[in-house]
């Protein structure tokens, strides 16, 4: 669709929602903003993104004349597509994208995506990494910080595009093509919104719904679902496992990464030689080398990225050491099985900080993993006491809770013996007490900051 002269309405005055209305209007369209937040104001909307100043915004109670002239209506990836003007917008005919539909249609050049459950950002990271030491123009975008929107406009046909994707994004793709894409495992989240295990799954997997024969899906054997899945796909399926030896991809084995192929086993790196801590991090490793390897960058500018990688911020991140102490941040951990992942990543002498919105989880695995690991458990947010109804379940009695972020950190820190480690691993989104996990990480930081020594 040629944008210039169109009508479009952009659905959610977030990130997402004003990146994706600059593209619009740099691109010709005639943008109005809708949100449903009454707190916003127009005006200061307008002061936050200048482009707006000659936009209609209304906010508020929704109104149908809205889709009056309409030609295309974009909506932000936190806006449910449940909604009853979603519907509304469906049955008037009007083409419904989502943010990543829009930046794909403006994008150029090469794409490269990630999407799953659990891993997204550090492999996103660490693949934008590896494609930089290698290309000249590499961009990364999504769920890791920096909208798809916001830079599509400016790239070329020699652009590589690293993009970590959300399935509130996938909802609402249509001709979004990645030519490489990985899953990386696909486990229980966003069921209050995507309703069924079933569902997710299907809007998961539909990252491949474009790939040509050609093309890559990367996948993680040891995931049951995206195991059967990657038989009936008729593309390049590349698989890789942290539990046993393939015969055909990567695999994780006795303390070395090794890649089988047709022509041989080649060790790509000891796991001494990483920066990252955890099984979830080798195959996070694996993935991403996949990825770069079928996209043709040579295994020696892989692994010297693989060494010089950093942890990504707020995922099983080290923040300090006192009193012997030792601190981690997890605050992306925002399900069960991210903080399952964090607690054998850390292993013992535990004081876990757990806690927020639930979004309709079960947490009995999260207690189940807790035995020779976690030592006490301090809970905050709404979902605090469901997680407590879990624990006593499973006869797990040693918790406390904790009404904010500081109570938390200084009540872990006076419980805490020298060879102890306070881990911040939610399993919980943070929406409940804050905008963001990235705030609640960064309140965590601050916390431990301010403990004296």
């Amino acid at each position: 669709m040629e944008l210039k002269g169109k009508r479009a309405l952009v659905i959610g005055a977030g990130k997402s929602g004003i990146a994706g209305g600059k593209l619009l209007k740099d691109k010709g369209a005639v943008v109005t903003l809708y949100d449903g937040t009454e707190k916003l104001s127009a005006e200061k909307l307008k002061e936050q993104a200048p482009y707006l100043a000659d936009c209609e915004i209304v906010i508020g109670e929704w109104k149908e004349e809205l889709l009056k002239g309409t030609d295309v209506a974009v909506i932000s990836p936190g806006v449910p597509t449940d909604l009853p003007f979603v519907k509304q917008i469906e049955e008037a005919g009007i083409p419904l994208w989502g943010e990543i539909e829009l930046a794909y249609r403006v994008a150029k050049g090469h794409l490269l995506a990630i999407t799953g459950t659990n891993g997204k950002t550090t492999t996103t990271a660490l693949l934008g990494e590896i494609m930089q030491a290698y290309c000249k123009d590499v961009r990364v975008v999504g769920n890791i910080g920096t909208p798809y929107t916001e830079l599509a406009a400016d790239t070329t046909e020699e652009s590589v595009t690293v993009a970590e994707i959300s399935s509130f994004q996938l909802e609402t793709a249509d001709t979004f093509h990645p030519q490489i894409c990985a899953i990386l495992n696909i486990t229980p989240d966003h069921l209050n919104r995507h309703g069924t295990m079933e569902n997710y799954i299907r809007i998961k997997e539909s990252i491949t719904k474009n790939l040509e024969k050609d093309e890559t899906c990367v996948l993680n054997y040891e995931d049951c679902v995206l195991r059967e899945f990657g038989k009936d796909l008729h593309n390049n399926v590349i698989f890789f496992s942290s539990k046993r030896p393939l015969e055909k991809g990567l695999y994780y084995e006795d303390g070395s990464i090794y890649y089988a192929k047709e022509e041989g086993i080649e060790e790509v790196i000891a796991v001494s030689e990483l920066n990252i801590l955890g099984l979830h991090n080798y195959e996070n490793v694996m993935a991403a080398v996949a990825m770069a390897e079928s996209y043709g960058v040579p295994m020696e500018v892989i692994r010297e990225t693989l060494r010089s990688f950093k942890a990504v911020e707020h995922r099983i991140e080290y923040v300090t050491e006192k009193r012997g102490v030792r601190f981690y941040n997890d605050s992306k951990g925002t399900n069960v099985d991210a903080a399952v992942i964090a607690l054998r990543a850390i292993k013992k002498n535990i004081i876990l900080i757990a806690g927020g919105d639930g979004k309709g989880q079960s947490f009995d695995e999260l207690i189940k993993n807790f035995e020779g690991r976690v030592k006490h458990m301090i809970l905050l947010g709404r979902d605090g006491g469901i997680i407590a109804e879990a624990a006593d379940k499973y006869g797990f009695k040693d918790y406390t809770f904790a009404k904010d972020m500081p109570e938390c950190v200084n009540k872990a820190f006076e419980m805490a013996q020298p060879g102890d480690t306070v881990l911040l691993s939610p399993a919980c989104a943070s929406w409940d007490m804050y905008d963001n996990f990235e705030q609640r990480g960064d309140h965590f930081k601050e916390c431990v900051s301010r403990l004296g020594l």
